[in-house]
């Protein structure tokens, strides 16, 4: 049996095909598999459990067909959809999971992150993280109405885009150090994260002894599921 790992998949109505995509997995091959990992960004944005359009009822229900089928489903909050909670999970049959967090995989520890947290460089990002991550905000943004927050998404990802258009390449790329303090504190040679949208599997020492970093691919344009 096998473990399969995807991220950013950034599901939205405006992409059909990409959750048509997904569902083929949920499906398909991830039945066959002893448990799914998703580590962020399985919607493009998230505005709270409430949200009453199509698409997240839609990925719910399949969500839930495929661990009713047996198979364990984790999650992990990404940048876009770290507003999704308790009930959401409930309803889709997934298991919460903090970021980072550890498990064990072919017998061997491996670290697992979202991968934001490691892009040190992009200080105005991090500083925006700190803020929609403070539980306080968050309780002022799910009160308001659906539509306010909609419109607030809406504005959110244009100015998302328009920021990430103007920033160098390697800011947005996870900081080496912030990658390696981070797996020293957490006893791990073995790492798997996305959000830099860079597929890669990046072998290198730590600490004298042999390492890994593994960036899951994004689905903008095509399926890119990790099996192990």
């Amino acid at each position: 049996m096998s473990t399969l790992f995807i991220s950013d998949l950034h599901l939205d109505e405006s992409r059909p095909h990409i959750v048509d995509a997904f569902e083929h997995l949920l499906a398909g091959e991830a039945r066959a598999a002893d448990a799914l990992y998703i580590l962020g960004d399985l919607f493009e944005s998230w505005i709270g459990d409430d949200d009453d359009a199509a698409l997240p009822a839609r990925v719910a229900q399949a969500l839930r067909r495929l661990r009713d089928h047996g198979v364990s489903i984790h999650f992990m909050h990404g940048n876009r959809d770290f507003l999704l909670g308790a009930d959401y999970a409930a309803r889709a049959g997934l298991t919460l999971l903090a970021d980072p967090s550890v498990i064990e995989l072919a017998g061997e520890r491996t670290l697992l992150m979202h991968g934001d947290t490691l892009c040190t460089d992009d200080v105005d990002y991090q500083r925006f993280r700190a803020r929609v991550r403070d539980p306080q905000w968050q309780r002022a943004f799910l009160a308001r109405p659906l539509a306010e927050r909609r419109a607030f998404a809406a504005q959110a990802r244009g100015e998302s885009s328009r920021q990430t258009a103007m920033k160098a390449a390697d800011i947005m790329d996870v900081n080496p150090l912030a990658v390696a303090a981070t797996m020293r504190a957490h006893g791990v040679r073995r790492l798997i994260h996305g959000h830099t949208h860079r597929p890669a599997t990046h072998r290198f020492l730590l600490d004298g002894q042999p390492a890994e970093r593994i960036v899951l691919g994004d689905w903008y344009e095509q399926a890119s599921v990790l099996t192990r």
